[in-house]
């Protein structure tokens, strides 16, 4: 019979590994950038999170901090053509509606577009998309985003008390300038991107929490409402709703699930597409009241409520 061999892991070998994995850990948190990419813009992020998650075709007036050097005009948009970070263009005033006399805009104007939905999609979203608007805020007209220098993150450019105006199309005729030489390819394209936009909306609760979307996505319309919570918080408030069957938009309503996108959770909530968007404006009111008792109860789960946690986590999913 073999000898057992006498040779052991040498000491502290374990400790070592351990060591080193918990490095490597660190190092791909580092590189998957921030889980709350937009937190540092409070009164934007769940609009934000709605524009780079779901939203098809809408963009939103960016507003910079005091003292930014920003000549040009910039929006955040949900994605460009050929999904490309950031491009300039000019634009004419006069043909720009009512969007322009609300910003007080007359002439010929500079206006540099951030995409949120862009590919490849960065590592660090954060640092990426204050990149693409330091460098629209500046750009020449007719430039498209080949790189910059980081100005050094969103609070450093963007306003974090700004809220978002968004501004949802039909179409993404918005893409091209007033000048711009739309060939019949690129009209044909645009006619097959235009063919994928859902009717969508946004609804505003009393509270002002969150932001809610209403999107007809044909057969039915779903209500998608990015929170800003901390997830526990926020699961242990659908728990108590659901098992008091309170976690509803009343009739013609279903509670789906939730997602979880960007560091923050959607309660999403099936909906009868017969009814206009606008319709449903009392139920989101009662739903809203129903959240924020839910959130300021801080008693403990009973045996129901942690079964329907258990069920909301359970169909949980996550999208980047």
């Amino acid at each position: 019979m073999a000898k057992k061999s006498k040779r052991r892991a040498p000491s502290g070998s374990s400790n070592r590994a351990e060591r080193v994995a918990a490095r490597k850990a660190r190092q791909a948190a580092a590189l998957a950038g921030p889980v709350r990419p937009f937190a540092a813009l409070p009164a934007a992020e769940c609009d934000l999170v709605a524009m780079r998650a779901f939203i098809a075709s809408a963009t939103a007036q960016v507003r910079f901090v005091d003292g930014f050097d920003a000549p040009n005009e910039v929006d955040f948009v949900t994605i460009l053509p050929g999904a490309v970070p950031g491009l300039v263009r000019t634009r004419d005033a006069s043909k720009w509606g009512k969007f322009a006399a609300e910003r007080g805009l007359t002439g010929i104007v500079t206006q540099g577009l951030a995409a949120l939905q862009t590919d490849p999609e960065p590592a660090d979203l954060a640092d990426s998309l204050a990149t693409v608007l330091g460098w629209a805020a500046k750009a020449a007209s007719g430039s498209e985003f080949r790189g910059a220098d980081s100005p050094g993150g969103l609070a450093g450019v963007v306003d974090p008390s700004a809220a978002l105006d968004v501004i949802v199309y039909p179409d993404f005729d918005w893409w091209f300038g007033d000048d711009a030489d739309v060939t019949p390819q690129v009209r044909a394209m645009l006619e097959r991107a235009n063919e994928t936009i859902m009717p969508t909306a946004r609804l505003t609760p009393p509270s002002g929490v969150g932001a809610p979307w209403w999107v007809d996505a044909g057969d039915r319309a779903h209500l998608r409402w990015v929170r800003p919570e901390d997830e526990d918080a926020l699961m242990k408030a659908m728990a108590k709703l659901h098992a008091a069957g309170r976690l509803t938009m009343g009739e013609g309503s279903r509670f789906a699930g939730s997602f979880r996108t960007h560091g923050l959770v959607v309660p999403v909530f099936d909906l009868d597409n017969e009814r206009h968007h606008e319709e449903w404006y009392g139920a989101l009111d009662a739903l809203d009241k129903a959240f924020a008792e839910a959130l300021a109860d801080d008693s403990d789960l009973t045996a129901a409520e942690r079964s329907s946690r258990a069920g909301i986590l359970g169909r949980q999913v996550t999208l980047r």
